[in-house]
């Protein structure tokens, strides 16, 4: 993961994704670089529950001069040195100088290995979804979702959440240079949140073959919805990575009939690390 992409705008969590994304970067001595996104053109009004209001798209030279300030001031005070063609390793960059539409997230992101978001809230200072649903439909890369409060660590106690998925075997593919540093891995199973595939006895022979120090553990969910529950597990190991697909269920089906992707997205005080 040697080149992290960090859209950047204003709301509640961006000092959090700062942060976040800096430390990703120390742990694998990477470039940062940041771009102003803002709202695509015209207004948003959409039935996503964790999504925000309708916005408007307007977005003018000063938000994106003050985007690039909040990122530059950031890494500057935490001592992060500017790219060059010279250096290599830990560095930042901001390379463009305009604002763009959610939408470039996608494209922009296919050339990263990385793309760092706040996670999305109702509230009109919480972070958007577009640019999330951006990153993960168009991009083809992971996404790592970080909640208001960064927190201290990030991949030393990781949750995988298996669910047997061709999107979760993505997931645990992209995740697998963070699973191979992390002291502790539990591959979790939710019993009736899976679709047919490997156990998850399988997926941690897997991750061990892979240099992972992984140890299965299955549950059963009670009264409780998939996503309740991982996210209990995850709180109750004391984790501080959650590795999870997004949307194995069809996206329309989520949105009326719930699902852990949806629960997850909007109930996580972990950082995500997701991808589809």
């Amino acid at each position: 993961m040697k080149t992290i992409l960090i859209p950047t705008e204003d709301h509640d969590a961006m000092q959090a994704v700062l942060e976040a994304g800096l430390r990703m970067a120390r742990i694998f001595d990477s470039y940062i670089e940041g771009i102003a996104v803002r709202p695509s053109a015209g207004t948003y009004v959409t039935v996503e529950p964790v999504s925000s209001l309708a916005i408007s798209g307007a977005f003018d030279g000063d938000a994106a001069r003050n985007a690039r300030a909040v990122f530059e001031s950031f890494m500057i005070n935490q001592g992060v040195p500017q790219a060059s063609a010279e250096l290599a390793g830990l560095s930042f960059g901001w390379p463009m100088q305009d604002g763009f539409d959610d939408s470039f997230i996608g494209s922009h992101g296919r050339i990263f290995d990385l793309i760092v978001l706040g996670r999305p809230g109702r509230a009109a200072e919480n972070p958007r979804m577009p640019p999330l649903e951006a990153a993960l439909f168009e991009s083809g890369k992971p996404v790592l979702i970080v909640p208001p409060v960064a927190s201290t660590t990030i991949g030393k106690n990781v949750l995988v959440a298996w669910n047997r998925s061709t999107e979760q075997a993505h997931t645990n593919a992209f995740a697998l240079p963070l699973l191979r540093m992390a002291e502790q891995v539990t591959v979790l199973t939710v019993k009736g949140g899976s679709v047919l595939g490997p156990s998850g006895e399988d997926a941690v022979r897997h991750l061990r073959r892979n240099g992972v120090k992984a140890k299965a553990l299955t549950v059963e969910p009670s009264a409780r919805t998939t996503g309740e529950v991982i996210l209990e597990r995850a709180a109750a190991l004391g984790c501080d990575l959650l590795v999870k697909s997004a949307y194995t269920q069809s996206r329309l089906r989520q949105m009326i009939f719930g699902g852990a992707t949806r629960h997850i997205l909007a109930n996580a005080t972990l950082p995500v690390f997701m991808a589809h």
